[in-house]
């Protein structure tokens, strides 16, 4: 089940590979009701405790399926549903200690029912969350 929050409190975690720690992962859920295409999103923005993360430092999940932040952008066929968390993974070199961080997740999209023209671009205000890592 999803909590009324963007970033959810589930799926806070360090990542590991071949035994060391490469990073994190949050999971967020989208807030527009109708779910979006992949390359309606723009990239995203995580700010852990004051430090930004952007660019090729994500990757987002979805269904399963692993993208970087440009492949997102030719992909019109993927959906991120409303139901759906999403998760992030960002590289961080050993990762975040054990404890409280202020998490804050910033991404914008288009809507699809405004012609490209307006290239008008939605999004809110940064998510923000204090979670633990145990």
């Amino acid at each position: 089940m999803l909590e009324k929050e963007s970033i959810q409190s589930r799926g806070f975690r360090n990542v590991e590979s071949d035994g060391k720690v490469i990073g994190f992962q949050v999971n967020i859920r989208s807030l527009y009701y109708r779910g979006l295409w992949l390359s309606q999103l723009r990239p995203a923005t995580v700010k852990v405790d004051g430090e930004t993360f952007s660019g090729d430092q994500i990757k987002w999940t979805i269904s399963g399926i692993t993208y970087t932040q440009s492949e997102m952008a030719t992909l019109g066929d993927v959906h991120w549903g409303v139901l759906e968390p999403a998760t992030l993974t960002v590289s961080k070199e050993g990762g975040l200690e054990p404890g409280y961080h202020d998490i804050e997740v910033s991404y914008l999209y288009s809507a699809s029912y405004l012609p490209p023209s307006i290239d008008t671009v939605f999004g809110t205000k940064p998510h923000k969350r204090r979670l633990l890592l145990v």
